[in-house]
């Protein structure tokens, strides 16, 4: 294999990605390297200004556009659907990024805390990859298929989730969602996999990075003593969506330093 050959191979040029929640953590780290590498790049965002602060850094480096909403409501739902379906017609990579978590103790656990971390998680997801499967379907090829990466959490693995009872539950869902999907949708030339992450920084997780006795505990946690970085979950994006990763399907794919494998 020459060079040239193994660049096409890793190579997303001219690819038209959406990537919920891109306005910040893990999904501006995969936005940014989307758009290093050449594709152009939806990203969304609930907070107008975040998503602009976004839109101009990544604009920068190549072609970028923005929607704002909620995926979890109706209405943001509807304006991310109608904007890729009026410029798009053909999306070879959705990436359902998009999260959030609530954390208390057992006895004081909200049920609104369910309702909407799971519309958020897990309904959402579904819902954008049943509303844009024909600009995904147009995109797909036998050699080089359309591609689904759905964000989950070795949270949703393992049972120490912080107290975030919700989030535990809908990582464990998007992933068993994940496998539904990859075979309901193989046949169709849609290819549906999950990146698990472990431990990035984001606003997330702040209130670990920020406190320095936390930070070392965190870090003593994971078997590779150091957080995620952009370089981690991008390259495992870029690759999933290259015609490198043409025949994977189906899978979760924790991205953790080992924290898992130390489990």
């Amino acid at each position: 294999m020459d060079t040239q050959q193994l660049e096409r191979l890793f190579s997303v040029q001219g690819k038209t990605v959406l990537i919920t929640g891109g306005s910040s953590g893990i999904g501006l780290m995969m936005a940014e390297g989307f758009v290093r590498a050449g594709a152009r790049v939806y990203i969304t965002g609930r907070k107008p200004e975040p998503l602009e602060d976004a839109r101009k850094r990544l604009a920068e480096l190549g072609d970028v556009r923005a929607i704002q909403g909620d995926v979890a409501t109706p209405e943001g739902l509807d304006e991310v659907v109608k904007t890729i379906s009026a410029h798009e017609p053909r999306l070879h990579v959705l990436v359902n990024n998009a999260g959030i978590t609530w954390g208390a103790p057992v006895e004081k656990f909200p049920a609104s805390a369910f309702d909407s971390v799971m519309a958020v998680n897990v309904r959402a997801p579904f819902q954008l990859v049943q509303a844009l499967l024909p600009q995904l379907e147009a995109a797909a090829s036998a050699e080089d298929p359309a591609r689904v990466i759905n964000v989950g959490s070795i949270y949703g693995v393992s049972g120490q989730v912080m107290k975030a009872w919700s989030y535990g539950a809908s990582k464990a869902a998007i992933h068993h969602l994940t496998v539904s999907l990859a075979a309901e949708l193989a046949p169709r030339r849609i290819l549906v996999n999950a990146i698990a992450p472990g431990f990035f920084p984001s606003k997330m997780t702040h209130f670990v990075m920020k406190d320095e006795g936390r930070r070392a505990e965190m870090m003593n946690f994971i078997p590779l003593g150091r957080p995620g970085a952009q370089e981690d979950v991008a390259g495992l994006a870029l690759f999933l969506s290259s015609r490198a990763g043409a025949y994977m399907t189906g899978n979760i794919i924790p991205l953790d330093g080992g924290v898992l494998a130390a489990r």
